[in-house]
């Protein structure tokens, strides 16, 4: 199964990875003082590491002028200075370790708000294309990926810079000739990692859409346990979560394992240069132009020298894995929001629930029409039944009214106006809902029937469960209304959920209400209780109900009859009875 970052086996190169570096930085600089300090600890840590090998080379120099020549005081000396620069430096690197995981912890925290606003601001067509577990590896694994990123290895290539620039200063201060014999490492260094940098980066942006694969196959496989173990499918699910798994490990073997070869090869180059350094070396000691301590000192710069270039070779493969990570993240980022109000859009108050859709055409895919050239009206305080077979569009008409997408062509007015002239916020919070799919989060049975209504009462809270016939059923429960509903209610039955719903719904106090197969988790005895209670509540209520069991919208004002995104009759029920045509025979079919 092919992830989103590897769409038939072709692997997806970056497309910015500058620009994806640059908004990465974004976030780090937002604690630039708190960086900048912490980098001048750094560069103090990386200076004290510099001095060390001067004073080793000069401590070795004092101590080799043979027995009796030996100035034992200097090399007490230069030792103790070698000693203060290390744990000074030490003391420096640990408080830098220590601020920076604090600057990663922010800019985690930032970045997954970043998302999780981006999240609430995009359409509903975003989470109908993208698999749920693949935007939840965007909001963990991706995130994680670049934070640490951004907290450890930002700052270790700065002060590897830093130690490598003064390393190379102090051996050119000490030999050029010695400089010379290791410096044709420098260059194979820097092309052996640029060539593996672009072999590694688009393994990198794969792997990441691999693993993004495989939380959305494992988040959709735990949601569908039940089913999975009513038609005993385990055996074929372990299966294809075998080949996802399997699929997954490659991208991670591809892209780490490549990746983790720059290190012994730079480290080889390294140490290919530091033998021409001992060897360079012997010969310059032997004509006197050096002495032990410059060659002592010259050996242990060349290490500092070649050593951060290793660990650059290192953190290049997380920084190339990061921008792959980042990517996705900005990509989400950088997606379409809904859309925006209209300049002057205005707030709908006192809406009387005047709807009126007129020619209105839709697709969710362009060239692909669901809906052709609807019209409807519901006047105030009408119920307006929407039947018709699966798939004719009944739910598309309501994702329009609701606008989680808005019309290719035609118009839907409320109360004589345009929606779209009319606050995306203010036009949803006219509407209440009650689905087929229900949503009870994890809270009191309180909080979630109180969920659309800030500040509702207790009294308010028990007369809605009372009129969605639920209350007697709160009661039985442990704690009652402050008993806790388990994640995506668990604990509770689909029935008690739908009632809960709807008890939600009735507590909402809109103009208009859609149902949309809003009891068809429930008993037939407790289905006429709601049903009554439900016509109270809908008194001077726009109402759009969709159903499928005919026998309970026969009082509703008017039916559309809708088959294949075209309404081919409208009426009453007693109407559409008399005509004989496709109502008819929708109804004869469930009481044949």
């Amino acid at each position: 199964m092919p992830g989103p970052g590897d769409r038939g086996g072709v692997k997806q190169r970056p497309k910015n990875a500058k620009g994806a570096l640059r908004r990465m930085m974004q976030y780090l600089m937002q604690y630039r003082w708190m960086v900048l300090a912490l980098l001048l600890c750094s560069f103090a840590s990386n200076i004290g590491n510099l001095l060390g090998p001067t004073f080793a080379g000069r401590a070795i120099s004092a101590a080799s002028g043979g027995p009796g020549a030996v100035d034992m005081d200097a090399v007490l000396h230069y030792a103790l200075l070698m000693l203060a620069a290390y744990v000074g430096s030490n003391v420096m690197n640990f408080l830098v370790n220590i601020g920076m995981m604090r600057v990663g912890r922010r800019v985690a925290e930032n970045m997954r708000r970043d998302v999780f606003d981006k999240l609430m601001r995009l359409p509903v067509g975003y989470f109908d294309r993208n698999q749920a577990g693949d935007i939840i590896s965007r909001v963990s694994y991706d995130v994680d990926v670049v934070c640490t990123s951004l907290s450890t290895d930002v700052v270790q290539i700065l002060t590897s810079l830093v130690t490598v620039v003064g390393s190379f200063v102090m051996m050119c201060s000490i030999s050029v000739p010695l400089v010379l014999c290791m410096v044709f490492t420098i260059p194979v260094s820097i092309l052996y990692t640029r060539a593996m940098g672009r072999i590694t980066r688009p393994l990198y942006a794969r792997r990441s859409a691999a693993y993004g694969t495989m939380n959305g196959f494992v988040e959709e496989m735990f949601t569908g346990q039940k089913t999975i173990l009513a038609y005993a499918n385990e055996d074929s699910v372990c299966r294809r979560f075998s080949a996802i798994n399997e699929d997954a490990a490659r991208a991670y073997r591809d892209a780490d394992g490549l990746g983790l070869q720059m290190g012994p090869t730079i480290g080889m180059i390294s140490n290919i240069g530091l033998a021409a350094i001992g060897l360079g070396g012997a010969v310059l000691y032997l004509y006197r132009i050096v002495d032990l301590g410059q060659i002592s000192s010259f050996v242990l710069y060349s290490r500092k020298f070649s050593g951060p270039i290793n660990e650059i070779a290192n953190i290049i493969n997380e920084i190339f894995s990061a921008l792959a990570a980042s990517e996705r993240i900005f990509q989400l980022l950088d997606d379409p929001e809904e859309s925006a109000d209209r300049p002057g859009a205005l707030c709908l108050t006192g809406c009387r629930g005047d709807v009126r859709a007129q020619d209105v055409s839709f697709g969710y895919l362009p060239g692909k029409t669901v809906l052709h050239d609807l019209s409807l009206e519901a006047k105030p305080g009408q119920t307006i039944a929407i039947v018709g077979p699966t798939g004719a569009g009944k739910t598309t008409i309501i994702n329009l009214l609701m606008r989680f997408y808005d019309p290719d062509a035609g118009a839907i007015a409320v109360d004589g106006r345009d929606a779209r002239d009319y606050t995306m916020d203010s036009l949803r919070r006219s509407y209440a809902m009650v689905l087929q799919d229900t949503w009870v989060f994890r809270g009191t049975i309180f909080d979630n029937i109180a969920y659309g209504k800030e500040g509702a009462t207790m009294e308010e809270v028990v007369a809605a469960a009372r009129a969605a016939r639920i209350h007697n059923t709160i009661l039985r429960l442990p704690e009652g209304y402050n008993t806790v509903i388990s994640e995506d209610g668990g604990n509770i039955s689909k029935g008690q959920k739908q009632l809960l719903t709807i008890a939600r719904a009735m507590l909402y106090d809109t103009s208009m209400l859609i149902l949309d197969e809003a009891t068809s988790n429930v008993d037939t005895n407790t289905e006429r209780q709601v049903q009554q209670a439900m016509r109270s509540l809908m008194k001077g209520k726009t109402c759009f109900v969709i159903a499928h069991r005919l026998s309970t919208i026969q009082n509703a004002d008017r039916i559309l009859v809708v088959n294949h995104g075209d309404v081919v009759e409208q009426g009453t029920h007693d109407s559409l009875m008399a005509a004989k045509g496709f109502y008819y025979r929708l109804y004869a079919s469930q009481f044949a």
